[in-house]
């Protein structure tokens, strides 16, 4: 097939490598800058550098850009797309953008699969993409009432370059599950290391700090982006959070060992049953 790779940052980038690094498949590159795109084609991640108009050469377009920017990109360009071209992307939210891409698909005839790829790394850019940062990943798909054939198309293109797992889900469950996997876990990480201690930590620390500190490396503008758009969620989610920290904090500030053992035990026996 040919697949057009819509922004070449870690994402785009990434996918562009492991299509070319284990699939057949012929990939173009659109960037913004094209001081990136001359990169990612020197380096032979993609085949050849397109423009939107080239879109209509593409049997699947993956749009790798901020959520209401892959909107706004498909609104400006989707009459390019052919009508049997399938189209996906790789946010990190749903119920806000799904909408509005199968309503776009609709207009220009093409058929819409929202995807979000379970990796990526604490930085950005083509510069840090991999080949195999997909390698026993979890892919979600969110068919949006696109026909089975499609679906499973992006399924087998998926497993193709390296995902592990396919997830088949609708919007509200993937940014529900996503605000507890994903989000909570970058508002935690960004919380502990604003505290006063974290310059000194050199010297004091180990796994824990890095474990809990490590993707406090955030790309501010994407995660803020994120956060306000599957605000409801996550906004539960840190409601639960606040309501357990509350419960180990009166727990200590009231030296209540008994209670303080049984909270730490109950999270003991909640991974433990996990087997992770």
């Amino acid at each position: 097939m040919n697949i057009a790779i819509v922004g070449l940052g870690i994402i785009g980038g990434s996918y562009a490598k492991a299509l070319k690094s284990h699939t057949n498949h012929k990939v173009i590159g659109i960037n913004r800058t094209e001081s990136v795109a001359k990169k990612a084609l020197e380096e032979g991640a993609i085949d050849e550098i397109g423009s939107p108009e080239k879109l209509s050469n593409a049997d699947v377009v993956i749009v790798c850009l901020y959520p209401q920017a892959c909107v706004d990109f498909l609104r400006e360009n989707g009459k390019y797309i052919r009508s049997d071209a399938i189209v996906t992307d790789a946010c990190g939210i749903k119920r806000e953008i799904c909408p509005q891409m199968k309503e776009l698909s609709e207009e220009f005839g093409y058929t819409y699969v929202g995807s979000h790829p379970m990796a990526g790394k604490e930085k950005n850019g083509f510069a840090v993409s991999d080949a195999d940062l997909f390698m026993g990943a979890s892919f979600i798909i969110t068919p949006c009432e696109a026909p089975h054939e499609d679906v499973n198309k992006l399924a087998s293109l998926a497993r193709e370059i390296g995902f592990g797992t396919v997830k088949i889900t609708n919007p509200e469950e993937h940014d529900r599950m996503i605000a507890f996997t994903s989000q909570l876990p970058h508002v935690l990480a960004c919380a502990y290391v604003l505290s006063p201690c974290c310059p000194n930590h050199n010297g004091f620390s180990a796994g824990s700090y890095r474990d809990v500190s490590r993707v406090a490396n955030i790309n501010s503008k994407l995660w803020s982006e994120l956060f306000l758009e599957n605000k409801e969620p996550l906004m539960l989610e840190l409601e639960e959070l606040n309501k357990n920290l509350s419960a180990i904090y009166d727990a200590i500030k009231n030296e209540d060992r008994e209670a303080l053992c049984e909270l730490l035990e109950k999270a003991h026996e909640v991974k433990q049953a996990l087997g992770e």
